[in-house]
């Protein structure tokens, strides 16, 4: 049988059972928590509500621009019309091009997290969707990865937009900061994130869209939130 580290040991130590805690007790136990030597990243997960009244189960896969960033560091591309390559790289753009940029893409060289494509250019990026598509690179306008203002676009991206999708089950989660970051920071991170969410409940869903929300960091526990 496998045993556990000491590490894991004093984590669990300072577990909790069957307590109701909110969204700053919960971080400040992640962030005590938190021993390793590296920056962890603090993430929220939750169950979502799926069943809807009619039309099949929802599907929620949008935006949120959290107010003080995620502390994730994104290599953004734009691919737009070659008169605006200069335009892309001023704005931050770590990779900028067009024609160029499609044959690297084709010849499946990704050396980008992100992919910003301009209008004018989506008809020359369709045929790529397969490869880009599950990699999650396909430029999509609600997700703020097709745009006229590139500045804007590259901007939000190397900030605090972050993508959310739930999967079959309604399960999703997120980043919403490091450990680095104050306590206060996290929670107005966390408090909007949440907020945005409720807000992409459809009418046709009964009750609340959120079943349940948990706080964790990269290598700790998971803490369950059961007060507002």
């Amino acid at each position: 049988m496998k045993k556990n580290s000491k590490r894991y040991k004093e984590i669990f130590k300072n577990s909790i059972k069957d307590k109701k805690i909110n969204a700053k007790e919960a971080l400040d136990l992640v962030k005590k928590n938190s021993t390793t030597k590296f920056d962890e990243s603090i993430d929220v997960s939750l169950r979502i509500n799926l069943k809807q009244t009619k039309g099949g189960d929802f599907s929620l896969r949008t935006i949120v621009n959290l107010p003080n960033g995620s502390g994730k560091k994104n290599k953004v591309a734009v691919l737009c019309e070659p008169d605006k390559t200069e335009e892309a790289k001023k704005a931050g753009a770590d990779i900028a091009g067009s024609d160029d940029l499609l044959e690297k893409i084709a010849a499946g060289k990704f050396d980008f997290t992100k992919l910003i494509c301009t209008p004018a250019m989506m008809g020359k990026i369709g045929k790529h969707g397969k490869v880009l598509g599950p990699k999650g690179l396909m430029p999509n306008p609600k997700l703020g990865t097709v745009a006229t203002d590139i500045k804007k676009a590259v901007k939000d991206i190397k900030t605090g937009l972050v993508e959310i999708r739930n999967d079959k089950d309604g399960n999703l989660s997120s980043t919403i900061g490091r450990k680095s970051f104050g306590t206060e920071k996290l929670i107005e991170n966390y408090n909007h994130f949440i907020e945005s969410v409720k807000k992409e409940k459809p009418d046709t869903i009964k009750g609340e869209l959120i079943k349940n929300v948990y706080l964790t960091s990269t290598m700790g526990i998971s803490y369950k939130i059961g007060a507002k």
